[in-house]
Formats: structure tokens, sequence, C-alpha cells
């Protein structure tokens, strides 16, 4: 029994692998308790090698420690001891939990698992894990307890794509579960004819965890009555996972047209007014899918319902935001936003050129250092990272379009310049700088609303509060959009203008402040 077992699941991680049109550039990694399910999986997997030496898949082993029993430690040993009996690497990753009231440790446990393999996968790898038939059972009642709709109920799939990895479209990562089609019975009977030590939590005799309290006390009372449940609740799994793949193809076909971009930051956006339109089941369902676009949670069936009354009935101007765990909802004019909690902003240096100083919210400053402003005036960049939803600001030299002048900033240093660089930068607007009198450039957010600007392409001057406006730069941006000033007065505002009496004219050398978007879905 137990070498057919183990046959029929090197065959059925075969046939996967083909599936997914994986290579041996794939680097296979197994989520490794050490309990009798993973113990199995690690015997199949060296089974799997050996049978497949021309196919050389590089193979892990991954045990997540999570701190929370005495015996940790003396599992991590054993899981080690187990992988070098197999011929498989090893991977130890501790994890610090966040627990505290109302929070589920078993939730907490998972996320901190999944978080701490996902950060050692690279786009195309793939990851596996030995959920079986009951598992898939015991997920399904989770499903219906919690009132999920048919993308809980689908339960999990053979073979998926994983969520927080470094997803490419070219090379996606992968979860594969080939034990999925096995009976919990069949695994142990395996594991007992194999004699393979495994590891017993003790944490499984629990009651109080949902899971352990299904596994003891519900399901084999399910199983006496229909011995069968575990396969037929899995082919229910199957038939709501194929319902709602054909649910997701239309809902993109109707959310298509419903989709564009903050014309600002290049985040998606969804259309209020055309959301509005439609019957409140499709308004709930392209929320819904809107949401898990960006691949965040979704908030409770009744929390949906109350949120898309406040977006879709808010004034124009209104500034709504809406916060549930993990989920930040907003409206700018007709667009709806989904996020997540933004961190506070802030300056850090990417280049390793001079210092930097990481303070909160609005008092965030980088003072350029006479360093990086030669460096600038020697044609090399300066990158600055920035938190979401931008990845950097870069700086850089160059001799055409909008640009700061760099006679502006160069102020501090010419007296130090060599002659010819000093040549090359003529004084702008016809007014020479003095170095006695002027401050190094720095990088600062938070400019206050009323402050009077110039922009480089307008006549005449405006208020700041009015030209976000007219960038379209959401209110909950504008404390996070850099802003290169010096001795007070705006030079630039990153990916948006430079002041009037700052630009460089004609083939003059400049800075210009260009800001790189995160990668969005």
């Amino acid at each position: 029994m137990s070498h057919t077992l183990i046959d029929t699941l090197v065959l059925k991680l075969t046939a996967l692998l083909e599936q997914i049109g994986a290579t041996a550039d794939n680097h296979l990694w197994l989520g490794y308790s050490g309990g009798m399910d993973s113990e199995l999986l690690a015997y199949t997997l060296a089974r799997f090698r050996q049978t497949h030496p021309k196919t050389p898949y590089q193979i892990s082993l991954v045990h997540v420690h999570h701190g929370l029993s005495r015996n940790a430690d003396a599992w991590a040993a054993h899981c080690r001891q187990r992988a070098e009996h197999y011929g498989l690497n090893f991977v130890l990753r501790k994890v610090q939990l966040e627990l505290g009231p109302r929070v589920s440790i078993e939730a907490e446990a998972r996320r901190g698992r999944y978080q701490a393999i996902a950060e050692l996968l690279n786009p195309g790898d793939i990851l596996l894990t030995a959920h079986h038939q009951d598992d898939q059972l015991e997920t399904l009642l989770l499903a219906l307890k919690r009132g999920q709709g048919p993308k809980g109920l689908a339960a999990m799939g053979q073979a998926q794509h994983l969520a927080q990895t470094p997803r490419e479209e070219s090379a996606p990562c992968w979860q594969l579960r080939p034990m999925l089609d096995s009976s919990r019975a069949q695994v142990e009977q395996a594991v007992a004819s194999l004699e393979l030590p495994y590891i017993n939590d003790e944490s499984n005799q629990d009651t109080q965890y949902d899971r352990n309290f299904l596994r003891a006390e519900v399901i084999p009372v399910l199983k006496q009555r229909w011995p069968s449940i575990a396969t037929t609740a899995s082919r229910s799994a199957a038939l709501c996972a194929e319902q709602q793949l054909l649910l997701d193809e239309v809902s993109a076909e109707k959310l298509q047209p419903l989709l564009g971009r903050c014309r600002f930051s290049g985040v998606r956006v969804l259309d209020s007014a055309g959301l509005k339109v439609l019957s409140p089941q499709w308004q709930a369902q392209l929320l819904r899918q809107f949401i898990q676009m960006q691949r965040l949670p979704l908030p409770a069936q009744v929390q949906l319902q109350q949120a898309l009354a406040q977006l879709l009935d808010a004034r124009e101007d209104a500034q709504l935001e809406l916060s549930f765990k993990g989920l930040l909802l907003k409206r700018y004019g007709q667009q709806i936003y989904a996020m997540a909690p933004l961190p506070g902003a802030a300056f850090q240096l990417l280049d390793g050129v001079g210092s930097v100083e990481d303070v909160a919210a609005k008092n965030s400053k980088l003072t350029l250092s006479q360093k990086q402003l030669q460096a600038l005036s020697q044609g090399q960049s300066l990158s600055v990272g920035l938190t979401s939803p931008w990845q950097r600001l870069e700086l850089t030299l160059a001799d055409s379009g909008p640009r700061v002048a760099l006679a502006q900033v160069m102020a501090p240093l010419m007296a130090s310049l060599s002659a010819p660089l000093m040549a090359s930068i003529p004084a702008s607007q016809g007014t020479k700088v003095q170095p006695s009198d002027a401050a190094a450039p720095e990088l600062v957010m938070g400019l206050k609303g009323s402050y009077r600007c110039q922009p480089h392409n307008r006549d005449k001057g405006r208020e700041l509060k009015k030209l976000w406006h007219e960038l379209g730069v959401p209110p909950w941006l504008r404390d996070r959009v850099p802003l290169l000033m010096q001795n007070g007065r705006l030079l630039a505002l990153a990916g948006g203008f430079v002041e009037r009496s700052a630009l460089a004219s004609g083939a003059e050398p400049g800075i210009v402040l260009k800001l790189v978007a995160e990668a969005t879905p």
C-alpha cells in the first residue's frame, strides 16, 4: 500500500509540474513541519528525485519556527536531520508572531509561515504543501461556518498561483498540493508501513482551535454516517472552483471598462459613476474583484454592502475614507481607490551617497550634501527611496525639458568649484546667487496648501492647494509628494512642475525630479 501511494504521488507531482510548465530552473520548496503529512511528502520528494535524474530540480525543505511551543527547537533539529537523511536542502526560518487580544493564533501562525516562505521564493519558484483530502473537508466546513461564497467554498486547488510572492506575469510562483486526492487514512497507513518518524505537535490536540475541533469532534461523526464525505466534499469544492472561474472571466469583462489609473500616481482606480448604474449584485461583485486585483483582503459581506452605499452615494467633492483590516477604500472625485494602510512618509537614501534624516510625516526632510550636489553636477543620478505608492525619487542631470537650473542648487558649492565647471553653469534668470547667502537644497514633504506657486507651464501664479487639484493628486498623497526647496523657496514639485523662477533656459544644465511608482497589478 505504502509504495503504491508513493508511486501515485510521484506520478501526480510529475503531472502537476508538467501542467504548469515547470522546468529544472524552478526551485521546489516543501513547507515542512515535520508532521505526518509533510514527512510523507518529503519522502515522496526524495523518491521523485531518484526517478527523475534527467530533470535535476533544486529541492529544499523549509521549516518555520513559530516559537509557540517549548519543543520548537527540538522540532527544528529533527527536521534538519530528516532533510539530511533524504539528501535534500534544508532551510530554517524563525518568525515573530503578532499576538494579542482578538488575534487568532491559528491565522497569525499561518500568516507568519506563508510570509516567511514567500520571502525565500524567486519568480517561477514552486511551493509544495502536504494538504490531503481530509484537510480539504476541514477547509470547506470552515468556509461554510464563515458564510463564504463560491470562492471560499472552492477551498484548495491542486495547482494555484501563490499570493504574497514576487509575482511576475511571465513567471508566477505556484503552490502545488499533490496529496489532495489522498485521504488521511491512506497517509497514516503509508507512514506506518514505511516507519517514518514524525513530529506530534501537542497543539493539535487542543480543540479550542477550529481545525482541531473539526478534526477531533465533527469529522469522525460525519464519516461514521457518510464514509465518503471527504471525497464528495472535494467534488463539491471542485465544482465551486469551476463556477468561480467562469464568474471571474465574466467579471473581468464587465470590470475592464470601469478601470482607470490615477493620472498622478498611476495606481488603479474604479469609476464610481459606471459602477453605480449596475445592479446591486454586480456592484458588489465588481468591487470585490477590484479589491482582489490589488491583492488586498476583502471586508465582510455586510461591511462591503455598507462601503458600497457610502462610496456610490457620496458627493463628488467628498473625501471619503473607509478603513477595514488591512484595507482602505477611498473616493476622490468619481474615482474609487483600494489600498493597504499607508506607512509614514519618509525619505531613504538608496545610492549610499551622503546621509539621510528619517522623520515622520509632514516633517520629512532630506538635506542634499555637498557630496551629493557635486555628484549630480557631474552627471551621476541620486536615488531616494519613498513610501507607497512610489518606490523612489530619481534626481538626474539633463539639458532639455522642464528642469531646475543647476546654478540654483549649486550655490553652496560655487566657491569650491573648478573654473571650467563654473563656466558651464550660467546664473539663472540673470541673477548670481552668492554662496554666503545660499542654503543647501532640501527635499521636503508637507508644504502648506496656501503657498503660492508659479509653475513653469502657467502664465499666472496659483495656490498650491489648487494646483494639487489640477494635477489630480488625491488629498492623502499631497503630504507624500517630494518637493525640492532652498532657503524656504519652492524650486520644483516632483512629478508636477518646476517653479518658473528656477527653470533652466536654453541648453543650460538642470536637475529633473522623476517619481518612480511601485509595480502595480
